[in-house]
């Protein structure tokens, strides 16, 4: 299953935790894993806090003080910390799933994290039922 998420900005974090509510509720699985992957090289799926915007802002703060977009890149197209960002993030994460809902933190999220937008994005699941 894909789902489809437009960005709004150059580094952007959307919660994407609801769309994967809905997708999970679709398949009718009760118990499993789903993997949320992201199709692209220039945006990473993690999970965090979703309740507070600001730790958005210091990921995004953090990445581009470890990962500046200006530096001697040799990729000619200008988004070689887009790339070293997703690497650094990663591209996919599992998520369990019980009694037919996502198994996360009172706090957590998981987000595609948008390192070279704005862009349309997608997004595959995979379930996997036990």
């Amino acid at each position: 299953m894909i789902i489809n998420i437009q960005t709004s900005h150059r580094t952007d974090m959307v919660d994407i935790t609801d769309k994967i509510e809905r997708a999970v509720k679709e398949t009718g699985i009760t118990t499993g894993i789903v993997h949320v992957y992201s199709m692209h090289t220039t945006a990473a799926i993690t999970i965090n806090e979703n309740a507070d915007h600001d730790v958005k802002t210091d990921i995004s703060n953090t990445l581009d003080k470890l990962i500046p977009w200006e530096d001697n890149y040799r990729h000619t197209e200008g988004n070689s910390a887009a790339h070293l960002k997703t690497s650094l993030i990663g591209t996919s994460e599992l998520v369990p799933i019980a009694n037919g809902k996502l198994i996360m933190g009172t706090w957590q999220g998981v987000f595609l994290c948008e390192f070279d937008g704005p862009r349309h994005r997608k997004v595959h699941l995979t379930f996997l039922k036990s």
